[in-house]
């Protein structure tokens, strides 16, 4: 093998040879060299393979992530909706319980504003913090559970109290009075004649002169006539102390005395009085002690 070796090269156009003389040591590193070459391809050949299987492990992994972000993100929007539906029901409750006087269990509602929304609800804080954000929704999920327990319990405690209240829930007034825009609400303002703050005592409601007015529950008028800067005021008593004003008509379409029922048209919107514009102020009062109206109305 170390011997040495002759190559003869014939050239065929000009007759001539060339002789290149190769030693044995030569010849074994070249194919030394040969072997190593061939060995080196294929093992960049099988890295090759391998590098390109685990790219496209790699983009499926990226995109079963994605999918994965995709799926919270939609149970986080669901889960906000339910959110707002269980505050949504507890407003009712809450309402339902003033006219039943049932009163508010504090523990088991929750405050009425909205909790913020999680910051975890961008897609790129989520691929970030995704451990974070899956607690952040068990835990949500957790205390809608609870909540939607304690609202069931306080359903139950309703129906009850509907049963055995019929007739003075048809005497509390829980309907809107009249169609139209609320203009104005209960509490303190800016009085549109003297620029002071004051109490307004109810809730306008603006709409066409002629407008329907309508009893917002079962009573007795007790009072048809003027009354100052209110202008035309009817006065409908339902009992238990609960009384409702009728303020700014156009028109009275009931006498005192009177006894009236639900939904029954008692008078037209107008702008008697002192008023910016045609409008019904309506106001409830217990023990002739304003409260906001807007309490009572559930439709």
């Amino acid at each position: 093998m170390f011997k040495n070796y002759h190559i003869v090269i014939f050239k065929d156009r000009e007759g001539g040879m060339r002789n290149l003389k190769l030693r044995g040591w030569l010849s074994l590193a070249l194919l030394l060299l040969l072997v190593a070459l061939a060995g080196a391809n294929f093992f960049l050949w099988g890295y090759y393979n391998n590098a390109n299987q685990l790219e496209q492990e790699l983009l499926q992994a990226r995109k079963t992530i994605q999918d994965h972000d995709s799926q919270m993100l939609a149970l986080a929007g669901k889960l906000e909706a339910l959110e707002s539906d269980v505050t949504r029901v507890q407003r009712f409750d809450a309402k339902l319980r003033v006219l039943t006087n049932i009163g508010i269990d504090q523990e088991s509602t929750k405050d009425e504003e909205a909790s913020p929304s999680s910051p975890l609800h961008n897609p790129e804080l989520l691929s970030m913090h995704r451990e974070l954000f899956s607690r952040h929704m068990h835990s949500l999920v957790d205390e809608l559970a609870a909540q939607v327990y304690l609202e069931e319990v306080d359903q139950q405690k309703l129906i009850l109290a509907f049963r055995s209240n019929k007739d003075m829930l048809t005497s509390t007034p829980s309907i809107w009075p009249a169609e139209g825009f609320l203009s104005s609400g209960f509490g303190y303002r800016r009085s549109p004649f003297t620029g002071r703050s004051q109490l307004h005592a109810g809730i306008d409601i603006s709409n066409r002169p002629g407008t329907n007015i309508i009893a917002p529950a079962n009573g007795v008028i007790t009072f048809v006539g003027a009354d100052g800067a209110y202008g035309l005021v009817v006065v409908l008593d339902h009992g238990n102390n609960i009384t409702t004003r009728f303020a700014h008509l156009r028109k009275s379409l009931v006498k005192e005395n009177q006894t009236i029922q639900r939904g029954d048209v008692i008078a037209h919107m107008g702008s008697s009085g002192r008023s910016t514009g045609p409008h019904l102020h309506y106001e409830v009062r217990i023990g002739n002690v304003p409260v906001n109206p807007m309490r009572y109305i559930l439709n």
